[in-house]
């Protein structure tokens, strides 16, 4: 068995095209090169610029630097972390830089503060003549972490050095501090956040209380504008890292935890990614097709995969994951130095858990657990509560008004001859909840909706020689805040869609056990994002071609073309094209001014 942490042993295509078809037709490689007198490459992932790094840092604070080798089956590296002192923050950013050398999978990694994930990563493919990257994400949101001392950090990655694979990667992680005059992240963890409720406001007798409605603040419901007072980690032991592993749709994980009776706010944020012989879950066909044609089973379970959140067994809320795609994945030829989208920075997931506080204050401990419809093995993930504490009461009262359970829809449909037919899945499921709570600050209520939408075609032409994968999922969620007369306080709408399409041709080749495998494929995020006094929306497409010649698990040769476009307009706007071509960069712009976006 291959141990979690690894980005994973080199997977057969869960789609065998005939019980004879070569081996090597599969959807996960490595390259090895000979090394020349290039310099190490740089490779990237298109994303936006952060806000903070056009400023100086208040401080500076490199917490690990380290070389991970032969780590397979060992636990996380530790170092101990403490703030340093002296030094006024309101922002706070993880940079990871990393390189490699010689020949090596590409691999899985995450970074843990007292066991609370803050960063899940993946690694590209190393070549002879070395590679190089930085990864920069804003971590204010674990704010309350990050100001206390001696607590235990951990980086997962996992690396299997042989007489073949002799890549090491050379890791240092450092947090850069930022002072920004006026940023609510200012105040102190454990007081109510300006952000969302006016501080001096003071209940009246009952249960409401008089006065104007306080002001409508900026994206008050955004982790990173108004971190947490607390965060407890929803993880394993540590001893394959502090994420769990799914193994199959059947398994579920779960912890049970004690909130604390002053909590009037909590959101709970997932990490999730997908490994082994779910790497690719997004293009499989369904049991039958395999039985039918007498080939090899994996237990595919077809093209849908939901990971579910759930309290006290409840389901509360679901998400499909983005299809991240890593460096040895589809075609690798694709990944140099552009990498996949989310590859380096992958997405977590976030889920308001107010409307259920009524529940959960009620001193005793709950539990939350997480499962994934129709897994394979394996799946890797964890999670954190952000808790928001009320100083001004020993407990804040809830209660449920509104508790909808989840509405769920699954339709599959297969039309099959043979080794050719399509396949289709439409999925959808709603979630409602509201609740009031009732703290310092006066009664509130939140109500959440969210709707999650989901399509997949997989069509299989030419005696199965032919892919094509479209698969369409859109997300929707609405959080509204409202004080006792009706005001609304607080408004965050997302709307998500993220399209993938994929099609490719395979061929054997005319040696023993190689193949000529030519690929297309589009992927994309839309995003659009209303707090009621601003909006923002992003488009990020990536497209890429091209094809290889492969023996079992190797590239031999080959050529690709990637082309990015970012686009990001709101109250700030930034767009950034780039075109790679046979791993260089041919051209890479980018520009600040607003414009009309385009499909």
């Amino acid at each position: 068995m291959h141990h979690p942490s690894l980005l994973f042993f080199i997977l057969p295509l869960i789609l065998p095209l005939s019980a004879s078809w070569p081996p090597s037709h599969q959807s996960h490689f490595t390259k090895h090169r000979r090394k020349s007198t290039a310099p190490p490459q740089e490779y990237v992932e298109v994303t936006r610029p952060l806000p903070t790094d056009s400023l100086p840092p208040s401080c500076t604070l490199l917490i690990l630097s380290h070389s991970f080798g032969n780590t397979t089956d060992l636990p996380p590296t530790n170092t101990t972390y403490s703030p340093p002192p002296d030094c006024t923050w309101s922002r706070a950013v993880l940079h990871l830089s990393a390189s490699a050398n010689g020949s090596q999978h590409d691999r899985m990694a995450a970074v843990w503060l007292s066991e609370a994930e803050l960063l899940r990563t993946s690694t590209p493919a190393p070549s002879a003549d070395g590679v190089l990257w930085n990864v920069r994400k804003d971590v204010t949101r674990y704010s309350s972490l990050l100001r206390q001392s001696n607590l235990t950090l951990s980086v997962m990655l996992q690396n299997s050095v042989t007489d073949i694979y002799t890549g090491f990667y050379a890791v240092n992680l450092t947090v850069l501090y930022y002072s920004i005059a006026g940023n609510a992240n200012t105040i102190n963890a454990g007081s109510l956040p300006i952000s969302l409720f006016p501080p001096n406001q003071k209940p009246t007798t009952g249960k409401f209380q008089s006065g104007p409605p306080p002001p409508k603040p900026k994206n008050p419901l955004k982790l990173d504008e108004n971190p947490a007072d607390q965060i407890i980690p929803i993880s394993a032991t540590g001893e394959e890292g502090f994420w769990f592993k799914i193994e199959s749709g059947l398994d579920a994980v779960h912890q049970g935890i004690q909130i604390p009776l002053n909590t009037y706010r909590a959101v709970i944020e997932v990490y999730v990614s997908f490994h082994g012989n779910d790497e690719f879950w997004y293009n499989n066909p369904p049991d039958t097709y395999f039985e039918s044609n007498g080939l090899p089973k994996t237990g595919s379970k077809g093209a849908y995969r939901e990971v579910l959140v759930k309290l006290d067994d409840d389901i509360i809320g679901s998400v499909v994951p983005f299809p991240v795609i890593f460096g040895g994945g589809i075609n690798p030829l694709f990944w140099e130095p552009v990498v996949s989208i989310g590859a380096f920075d992958l997405p977590s997931y976030e889920f308001e858990l107010t409307p259920f506080l009524g529940l959960l204050l009620d001193g005793k401990v709950h539990s939350f657990g997480f499962g994934v419809a129709d897994a394979l093995s394996f799946w890797l993930l964890d999670a954190n509560l952000h808790l928001w504490l009320d100083n001004g009461a020993v407990k804040v009262q809830a209660g449920a008004i509104k508790f909808e359970s989840p509405s769920s829809c699954l339709e599959r449909e297969s039309n099959f001859r043979q080794l050719d037919g399509e396949f289709e899945i439409e999925a959808k499921r709603e979630n409602e909840f509201k609740g009031w709570v009732y703290s310092s600050a006066g009664n509130f209520t939140t109500s959440v909706f969210t709707e999650l939408e989901f399509e997949n075609k997989v069509k299989l032409n030419k005696n199965g020689t032919e892919k094509e994968v479209e698969q369409d999922v859109k997300e929707t969620k609405r959080v509204e805040i409202k004080d006792y007369k009706g005001n609304v306080v607080s408004t965050l709408r997302v709307e998500r869609k993220y399209p993938l399409r994929i099609r490719s041709s395979s061929l054997p080749g005319a040696r023993r056990n190689t193949s000529l495998v030519t690929t297309k494929l589009e992927q994309e995020v839309k995003e659009q994002e209303e707090d009621g006094n601003s909006k923002i929306s992003l488009v990020n497409r990536l497209k890429s071609s091209g094809w290889m010649f492969a023996q079992g698990e190797d590239v031999l040769s080959g050529a690709a073309t990637t082309s990015q476009k970012y686009q990001l307009q709101g109250s700030v706007c930034y767009t950034r094209r780039v075109l790679a071509n046979n791993g260089v960069i041919q051209t890479d712009t980018e520009g600040f001014l607003c414009q009309t976006a385009t499909s």
